[in-house]
């Protein structure tokens, strides 16, 4: 067994992963699991989602981590990509609106719940705070640190100005973040050099396997012609 997790509505009710590749959901008064799916890479750690407690989160050894429904594990509801290692471990936020993740590439990755790519990343040599407002991360030289969940966001009191100031600018980018250029400006994190070529070899040989699926597809299509 690798990782367990109860589920905070249903104490009856836990989700595992386990050194087979497999994930399964278990009911505490049967003696078997309810429901068992094999993954193609072992799952390193699952988190529960506080506000929904029937959904969970997988971070697996394929970089990838996955979004499950307990009721319905045939398929992800959520791919969530961008690590280029094995992603070791994964925490819910309080709201249940964010994780964060850890991985074998030295980053700490924030991810909306239901979205597929990173809105934020740490790089360094994480669980949530109670008030989802910092990230605690652990390393292998023996430090903890502390993280702000919205790096450009401002701590402290802040003057009624400042207020009016912030929520403008935030209405502004929420009208706008659809527009290519916003939507760039806003994605964009600096990554150290070794994961951004990391990244972009990783990105290149999935465009290589996707254009080798189409050629496939497209020569049985003719085949049966």
């Amino acid at each position: 067994m690798v990782s367990v997790r109860f589920n905070p509505g249903e104490p009856n009710i836990l989700a595992t992963s386990a050194s087979d590749r497999s994930i399964a959901v278990y009911n505490l008064r049967m003696s078997s699991p309810a429901r068992k799916l094999i993954m193609q890479t072992r799952t390193n750690s699952i988190a529960r989602n506080p506000r929904e407690p029937m959904n969970f989160t997988a971070a697996n050894e394929d970089c990838n981590c996955y979004s499950h429904d307990a009721r319905k594990l045939d398929e992800a509801k959520c791919v969530h990509k961008d690590h280029v290692s094995a992603v070791m471990y994964i925490d819910y936020s309080p709201t249940g609106r964010e994780f964060v993740t850890g991985s074998y590439d030295r980053t700490v990755r924030i991810f909306e719940y239901n979205a597929g790519h990173s809105r934020e990343m740490y790089h360094t040599k994480r669980m949530q705070s109670s008030d989802a407002t910092y990230v605690i991360s652990g390393s292998n030289e023996t430090n903890l640190r502390l993280w702000k969940a919205k790096a450009s966001e401002q701590l402290g009191v802040l003057l009624p100005r400042e207020c009016k100031h912030h929520e403008y600018r935030e209405a502004v980018k929420n009208r706008y973040k659809h527009l290519p250029e916003v939507k760039r400006i806003v994605r964009h994190r600096h990554l150290p050099k070794p994961i951004y070529k990391a990244s972009a070899l990783r990105r290149t040989m999935q465009d290589a396997e996707k254009r080798k699926e189409d050629r496939r597809s497209t020569q049985i299509i003719k085949e049966f012609e």
